[in-house]
């Protein structure tokens, strides 16, 4: 009798860690939606015929590696955009510096597990984000890079207030 693919997920979690429940099947939808953004981008870029850059400026690095920070910090941690991690995740504590702590929501769906461990991780979300900047400087480098500079504009203010706000506290003896 043929297994269904859904039993054999189900199987090979349950001896992978049979103590714990790991969402293999969400984190392989996971894994298949990056792929699929991955190629829609490589196709995107064939399409229009725009190469990838043989050496990546140092600049774009830079400023790609400091909006990636950001913009996965601002998914997955920040107050305003808890909305988006509602259906998927329970709150439950301030973190400080308009920052959450929650907890994934629902461990009965595979699906929405591996989603909101997803959505509420920066390091998770950060191959995402980088793979989308990166993709939208080779299909569209001037509108990527003025929105990758208004992330890095707001990253460099976040260190720039917390520094602020701990040399504060050392001056009044906090």
């Amino acid at each position: 009798m043929i297994e269904s693919l859904g039993a054999r997920l189900t199987r090979v979690g349950q001896s992978y860690a049979p103590h714990e429940h790991r969402p293999l099947g969400g984190y392989m939808a996971a894994m298949g939606g990056f792929t699929a953004l991955a190629a829609a981008l490589a196709a995107a870029a064939k399409v229009t015929g725009k190469p990838a850059p043989a050496r990546p400026a140092t600049a774009d690095v830079v400023l790609v590696s400091l909006a990636t920070h950001k913009l996965s910090r601002l998914i997955a941690k920040d107050s305003v955009t808890s909305p988006l991690r509602a259906p998927f995740m329970r709150y439950a504590e301030p973190a400080g510096a308009a920052e959450l702590n929650e907890e994934v929501r629902d461990h009965d769906s595979s699906l929405k597990h591996g989603i909101g461990e997803l959505i509420s991780c920066p390091f998770c979300l950060a191959v995402w984000v980088s793979t989308a900047l990166t993709g939208g400087l080779v299909l569209a480098p001037r509108l990527t890079r003025l929105v990758a500079v208004a992330l890095t504009a707001t990253a460099v203010s976040d260190f720039l207030q917390l520094g602020y706000d701990a040399a504060k506290k050392a001056a009044e003896g906090d």
